[in-house]
């Protein structure tokens, strides 16, 4: 989601200033994906040269902005456009994983567990907060979590995946004690 949609959202609601669109934005997600302001009025400042919000008079040493037809249009667009699926090569987790499998001295198994483990601990923690959202009101912040142990319980899947395949794939020299293995290679050369 881009933050530029997420204020279009937000504006059609109704007018708001930047602290007020901030704090909505926060709520909306369960504070998963803090602002700051600096980003909130860059970003109105864009939407404004786009023709896609337009600022109202100030009032009380705050000045709101409003959504155009033209930003109802476009926040129209944006609902009714599927998301793209994740672009995985992008991850950096996947990114991190490919390194160390070829990086020397790198515990490759060590940063599958590691990542396992914070991975375990983030999904725990999430389960938790769900059992505090039960509300009608917490729909939102519950989708959010829910979201979130979703991914956490495929990127799980994924870490047994890449271990599965570091043990039939790599050299168990490598996968047990890459330092050993790259000092013999070291001692030959």
């Amino acid at each position: 989601m881009s933050i530029r949609h997420g204020l279009l959202a937000l504006l059609e609601r109704g007018a708001m200033h930047g602290y007020q669109l901030r704090g909505e934005f926060e709520e909306s997600t369960g504070g998963t994906w803090p602002l700051n302001i600096g980003q909130v009025y860059t970003t109105l400042a864009r939407l404004e040269r786009d023709g896609l919000v337009r600022a109202l008079e100030e009032h009380e040493g705050q000045r709101p902005y409003e959504l155009t037809e033209r930003g109802r249009a476009e926040l129209k667009v944006w609902f009714a456009t599927p998301v793209a699926g994740k672009d995985r090569p992008r991850d950096e987790l996947a990114v991190k994983l490919a390194l160390a499998i070829t990086t020397p001295g790198v515990d490759v198994p060590g940063v599958v567990q590691a990542q396992r483990t914070a991975t375990m601990r983030a999904m725990q923690e999430y389960t938790r907060m769900k059992r505090g959202a039960e509300r009608p009101e917490d729909l939102p912040w519950r989708l959010v979590l829910e979201a979130l142990v979703f991914q956490a319980e495929a990127e799980l899947r994924w870490l047994d995946h890449c271990e599965s395949r570091l043990v039939a794939r790599v050299p168990r020299a490598i996968v047990e004690a890459p330092a050993v293995h790259l000092e013999a290679l070291d001692e030959r050369a």
